[in-house]
């Protein structure tokens, strides 16, 4: 258990539940840029913005569950964690992660409870690896991905570092 604030609040990781992303969770989402910091927006939409996107929004709200998928990690009513993989079109074996995980909850394993539902997820879908682009100053990112991925070695280009990272077979 981790202390939050002053008040006696708590972050327990029991406390939170994880879900496929629906389509009545767009107000849940925009709610979840209050508890975003701007370094921690940067670092996941590679762009300076205030908050999330509207565009990625709605682009949440047309997954399809197969070839787009997102995962939301709630705690009541509110999102505290995401992470999606979007199918590579050129490699249908391949798939693009991506993790945002509000700043009370960064470094409580949301994002590595988040990445281990849909790696089994994905691997249940065919798909043998994910593809992961990270900002180098994105150092928890990185420990993340050098934590479940040992063996994984990055190329580098343009202040990021691009990940393959292969995921476990699953047992039919």
């Amino acid at each position: 258990m981790t202390q939050l604030n002053g008040e006696g609040d708590h972050l327990r990781l029991e406390d939170v539940r994880v879900r496929p992303y629906g389509i009545t969770d767009a107000p849940r989402l925009r709610r979840m840029s209050a508890r975003l910091s701007t370094a921690s927006l940067f670092t996941r939409f590679f762009t300076g913005t205030p908050y999330i996107p509207e565009t990625y929004v709605r682009r949440l709200d047309r997954l399809d569950h197969w070839n787009h998928e997102a995962l939301a990690a709630l705690l009541d009513d509110d999102i505290v964690g995401i992470a999606e993989y979007v199918r590579d079109r050129a490699d249908p074996h391949r798939a693009e992660l991506a993790v945002l995980v509000t700043d009370p909850w960064q470094h409580h394993g949301v994002g590595r409870l988040l990445v281990g539902c849909l790696a089994r997820m994905a691997a249940r879908r065919g798909i043998t690896a994910f593809g992961a682009d990270v900002l180098l100053e994105n150092r928890a990112a990185l420990s993340a991905v050098h934590t479940g991925w040992p063996l994984a070695r990055p190329s580098y280009e343009d202040g990021s570092a691009t990940f393959r990272l292969p995921l476990a077979p699953t047992a039919a």
